[in-house]
């Protein structure tokens, strides 16, 4: 993990190291000390300290909730009806997805999520409500919306390979009782919530106003807000904490591909500018994440996954991990460091899965038992 303070009016080029030396000599930047990936360097009972005090802290979740569903099979032929490969089914799974995926990687680490959000009223929306009551997730936020369909992705994975998803889903927005209903879940209950959690995939919960009315609460009562956004309403977060998009959608909104480490300064500086947050959490895929603090400080880390089966949730891993880390009031850089080491670990497996605290202590400590280096 790399820390550099850097003057605003900085231009990163090729002659950038040498003139940040002579600068930094005259004061002119701050150079702090840069450590290496694994920087933070605490001991088992430090890290055990940190993770044990995840637990009880309330995060409202708000967001859109879907069903993963999971066809695994084999493949031995081709169709004779059209070159595409014959799967036979083996077996058949549901999981939680999308916002309460993060409800349930929050509850794995001894949170207490609150999830708020839309089902349909079908059988599929039942079945929702029935996966979050067997992992023992509140119901209660959740509205029924008769006029659309609960989300549901299926996914055929044949021998731990991906061959087709089918996405069935109303990406329409939610409509204005229903919506004041879900902001009304996080209003009453906003004393109790330690942060709230934005969890956009475009499929109607997350509209302007609601993004609107839940950060004005959070920065009226001073409470922790993190987003995870979607391309539609990608510039609307102002002022929350940590705003964490992906590399993809940072091209797509600010347009231009983000080819190198100077791409990546200025679309997280641009970033910082248009929404006025406090954090810019940039994640990278396999070249890790780079977070962009106001006080301009530019921290890159990079990715702690050795073997990378499916990243199906990984951003949930991260913003769900992340946001109860903050909420103990844990450092950002530790929080972000914290975050990115759990979703090394979910990448390892095929399907979605919450991480756990056992499985987060390990990795905490794997990724950061070295020695600090001065530059």
């Amino acid at each position: 993990m790399s820390t550099l303070r850097c003057h605003p009016g900085f231009a990163h080029d090729q002659d950038g190291l040498q003139r940040i030396a002579l600068q930094a000599v005259n004061g002119y930047i701050h150079m702090s000390t840069q450590l290496e990936p694994q920087s933070v360097g605490l001991s088992r009972e430090q890290w055990k300290e940190r993770l044990s005090a995840l637990a009880g802290k309330r995060v409202a979740v708000v967001g859109d909730i879907m069903i993963d569903r999971y066809y695994w099979g084999s493949v031995h032929r081709v169709s004779p009806e059209a070159p595409v490969p014959v799967v036979d089914v083996e077996s058949e799974s549901v999981r939680l997805g999308g916002a309460a995926n993060v409800a349930n990687n929050i509850r794995a680490l001894g949170g207490i999520p609150v999830l708020v959000g839309l089902v349909g009223g079908d059988h599929p929306g039942h079945m929702l409500k029935e996966l979050l009551e067997e992992q023992n997730l509140s119901t209660e936020g959740i509205v029924t919306d008769p006029s659309r369909p609960t989300t549901i992705k299926t996914r055929v994975i044949a021998a731990g390979q991906h061959v087709v998803r089918v996405d069935y889903e109303s990406k329409a927005d939610c409509p204005g009782p229903l919506l004041h209903r879900l902001v009304d879940a996080v209003k009453y209950g906003i004393q109790s919530l330690d942060a709230i959690l934005i969890e956009d995939y475009n499929k109607g919960v997350v509209t302007r106003d609601v993004i609107r009315e839940l950060t004005g609460l959070a920065t009226k009562h001073g409470k922790v807000i993190t987003v995870d956004p979607k391309f539609n309403n990608f510039l609307e977060y102002k002022n929350v904490t940590v705003f964490k998009p992906n590399r993809r959608e940072v091209e797509e909104v600010l347009g231009g591909r983000l080819r190198s480490d100077d791409d990546v300064l200025r679309a997280g500086n641009r970033l910082l500018e248009l929404l006025s947050a406090r954090n810019v959490l940039l994640t990278r895929g396999e070249q890790g994440m780079s977070l962009f603090e106001s006080d301009g400080t530019v921290t890159n880390i990079k990715t702690f996954a050795d073997s990378v089966q499916d990243v199906s949730g990984a951003g949930d891993t991260v913003i769900s991990t992340l946001t109860l880390a903050l909420a103990t009031g844990m450092d950002v850089k530790e929080a972000c460091l914290l975050s990115n080491c759990a979703a090394g670990v979910v990448v390892k497996s095929v399907g979605i899965v919450p991480i756990t605290p056992d499985e987060l202590l390990e990795a905490a400590l794997r990724c950061t038992q070295v020695h600090e280096r001065v530059v």
